[in-house]
């Protein structure tokens, strides 16, 4: 079980960068009242977003490894870490710190993730899923997906837009996660032709794209508060009820499950406190800094 934590690790360390890195970008483009195609076009030219893209690239490598070789409800949960990774690297990129509070919230959603990995201690490592199981999996999470845009649409710009773009994005990734580990295993078990002419391949290849367009929305919609909390926690969830329904992959019950709604609550409320974070807030005016606010380093070291 090692090598798909470490590899999950880092794809969570990749993803948190590229959260930063490209919400410092998203920051510098037009907005916009819907989905703009145009976005993505506009952030081409932003030498920072392309390194996000990097990250991003190294970070579905790391996934793809860890799917690989480990269970998705071990793989995906470890994703948590992304919250607390993004506002480490956001307190370095600015140039300010991390308060003593906030090193406590981070500290409070690693051990609920170790409690919680622990007590549930996921099993199970199915390679090929039947389609009986993939058909109602892929229809609910669009659905899903579907009235979370829709949802978004109707709302002003703010948290509650940035919140429900998050989610959306949550659900795309999770859906991608679960494609991408039976795309693995074709790949491993057939090879390269085996693995172009499965249509999971395709699948993760599509809810990918959408969960990239879907949280550059998210970022443009809103404080990073407001959409990585919702992202973070909701991918861990998605990809949990994914691997038990779809790969039948299982988690100790009975009283296993105290230690476990512990852990949970631990992230919960983990999150909950680096969401209210000023730094995250620095970061989202880190562009456009209004009169009479203070520096990124004086909102990074500011009490919650």
């Amino acid at each position: 079980m090692l090598l798909p934590v470490l590899f999950a690790l880092g794809a969570a360390l990749s993803n948190a960068l590229a959260t930063v890195l490209q919400r410092k970008a998203a920051l510098t483009v037009p907005k916009s009242e819907g989905l703009r195609v145009g976005l993505i076009a506009d952030l081409l030219r932003r030498p920072v977003w392309l390194v996000g893209i990097v990250a991003v690239i190294t970070a579905g490598v790391c996934q793809a490894v860890a799917l690989a070789t480990g269970p998705i409800t071990v793989v995906q949960p470890l994703f948590v870490l992304e919250l607390p990774l993004a506002l480490v690297i956001a307190a370095a990129l600015l140039q300010g710190r991390l308060s003593r509070a906030g090193w406590l919230a981070v500290g409070t959603v690693v051990v609920g993730l170790g409690v919680v990995l622990f007590a549930a201690s996921p099993a199970g490592n199915r390679t090929q899923v039947p389609m009986t199981h993939w058909i109602p999996a892929v229809a609910v999470c669009v659905a899903a997906i579907a009235v979370l845009v829709v949802a978004a649409l109707r709302r002003p710009e703010g948290r509650g837009r940035a919140a429900c773009f998050g989610l959306a994005t949550a659900i795309s990734y999770a859906m991608t996660a679960a494609l991408m580990k039976t795309s693995m295993h074709t790949l491993d078990d057939g090879g390269i032709t085996a693995f172009f002419t499965t249509w999971q391949t395709y699948g993760f290849a599509l809810f990918g794209v959408c969960a990239l367009f879907f949280l550059e929305n998210a970022m443009q919609s809103g404080p990073l508060v407001a959409s990585q909390p919702a992202l973070t926690l909701g991918d861990a969830c998605v990809s949990l009820a994914l691997g038990i329904t779809v790969y039948a992959e299982y988690v100790r019950t009975g009283w296993w499950l105290v230690p476990q709604l512990l852990g949970a609550a631990l992230i919960a409320a983990g999150v909950l406190a680096l969401s209210r974070l000023p730094l995250a807030r620095a970061l989202a005016t880190e562009e456009k800094e209004q009169p009479g606010e203070g520096t990124a380093a004086d909102a990074g070291s500011a009490a919650p």
